[in-house]
This record gives C-alpha cells, structure tokens and sequence, in this order.
C-alpha cells in the first residue's frame, strides 16, 4: 500500500453513510469518527478537498437536500431573500411617496405665493377705489 495517495489508482465507492434526521446545527459532528471512516474507506486518508460548495459539500452529496434542518434552512434563507426584495420594493414606494409629498409642498407654496401676489394687488385695487369715492356725496 502507498504512502500517499496516488491520483492513477482507483477507489473501490463505498456505500454512502447512513442519513441522519437529528438535528444538531451547522456545526454538529456525527457519530462516527475518523478511525471509522478510514477502515470502512479502506484509505487512512479521506479527500477534503474534492467536489464544490461549502466546505467541500457537493449538492445532494449523502443525500443532504432531503435532511429536513437542511430544507428549512434553505426555506428560511429564501424566506429571507423574499422579505428583503419586498422591503426594497417597500423603500422604493415610500421614497416616491416622499418626493409626492415634497412636489405637493412645492406647488402649495407656489399657489400661496401667487394668492399673496393677487390679494397684494386687490388691496392695491381697492386703495384706489377707495380714493376716487372719497369724494362722493358732497354736495
């Protein structure tokens, strides 16, 4: 047997371990040890570094997808995503209401402005009128 392992040499596949249903979060152990796992891999040395994804995992990799912690993860992380494009959504309309409500400010101070203007000019108006009938009845 070879000190190290040799890339032309072939494994015999072992079956895949037994799934478990506890749940004991992302950083549980199983049961089994290394010493287990090297008698049962006929190798005293596993590939750690093989296959893509999270820490070496390859999807559906020991039958993962179906673990029920796994699925609610994945449910509650697509929960999550769900929640943030509806609050992005969410902070989008508020700001449009928010420029709404400055472009209504904007034209209600316009309209007092030219109400001011108008009532300027009636007083104006008026002050004439007011001069010019000054002199009625006298006579």
């Amino acid at each position: 047997m070879p000190l190290f392992k040799s890339t032309s040499q072939r494994r015999n596949p072992s079956p895949p371990p037994p799934v478990q249903t506890s749940s004991g979060g992302i950083f549980h152990r199983n049961s089994r040890t290394s010493t287990d796992s090297a008698s049962s891999s006929g190798s005293s040395s596993r590939n750690t570094r093989g296959g893509g994804g999270f820490i070496g995992l390859t999807r559906n990799r020991h039958g993962l997808d179906n673990d029920p912690s796994i699925r609610m993860a994945r449910q509650k992380v697509a929960e999550a995503e769900r929640a943030e494009r509806e609050a992005d959504a969410a902070l989008l309309a508020a700001r449009r209401a928010a420029d709404g409500a400055r472009e209504q400010v904007k034209m209600l101070e316009r309209e007092a402005v030219e109400e001011a203007r108008r009532a300027k000019a009636k007083q104006a108006e008026a002050k004439v009128i007011n001069k010019s009938a000054k002199g009625l009845g006298r006579h």
